[in-house]
C-alpha cells in the first residue's frame, strides 16, 4: 500500500512539533512499513524549502523513507477539476492550486494520503482514503 504524505505531516516530524510531532512520526513510520511513502512534487518542494542545503534535505527524506513521486498528466487534470469546483463553489482565497495537486496526486497515483487536513481533502476528493496521524 503506497501512502502519499502531506507537507504538514513532514513539518510536524521535522520540527518535532509539540502537538502533532509524535503522532505524525508514528503514522509516517507505520505507512513506510505498510508499503511505502511518497511525496509529490508540491510536497517535495514545500518541504525542501525548509532546508539550507538540498543534500541535507535528500538525506533526511531518505532517512524518513519518503520517495519522490512526480505528478502525472491525469493528476494535474484531476487537480484542475477539483480547483474548478472550488472556485465555482465560491472559494476565493483560502486554498491554492497546490493543495489540489497534493490531493489529486494521492487520489490518482497512490492508495491513500497521510494528512491532518481531513475536512478539505474529504470535501474535494471524496474517494480518497485518508490516514490521520492522530489515528482517529
Amino acid at each position: 500500500m503506497i501512502t502519499a504524505v502531506d507537507t504538514s505531516v513532514l513539518v510536524d516530524v521535522l520540527t518535532d512539533d509539540e502537538t502533532f510531532g509524535a503522532a505524525s512520526a508514528q503514522a509516517l513510520a507505520d505507512a513506510v512499513l505498510a508499503g511505502g511513502v511518497v511525496a509529490c512534487d508540491v510536497v517535495w518542494a514545500e518541504t525542501a524549502a525548509g532546508f539550507a542545503e538540498l543534500d541535507a534535505f535528500r538525506e533526511t527524506m531518505d532517512e524518513l523513507g519518503v520517495l519522490f513521486s512526480p505528478s502525472e498528466t491525469a493528476t494535474a487534470e484531476a487537480a484542475s477539476a477539483a480547483w474548478r469546483a472550488y472556485r465555482i463553489g465560491g472559494g476565493a482565497g483560502g486554498r491554492i492550486v497546490s493543495d489540489f495537486l497534493i490531493g489529486a496526486h494521492a487520489l490518482v497515483q497512490t492508495d491513500r494520503l497521510l494528512a491532518r487536513d481531513r475536512g478539505f481533502y474529504r470535501g474535494y476528493f471524496r474517494d480518497l482514503a485518508i490516514v490521520e496521524p492522530s489515528g482517529s
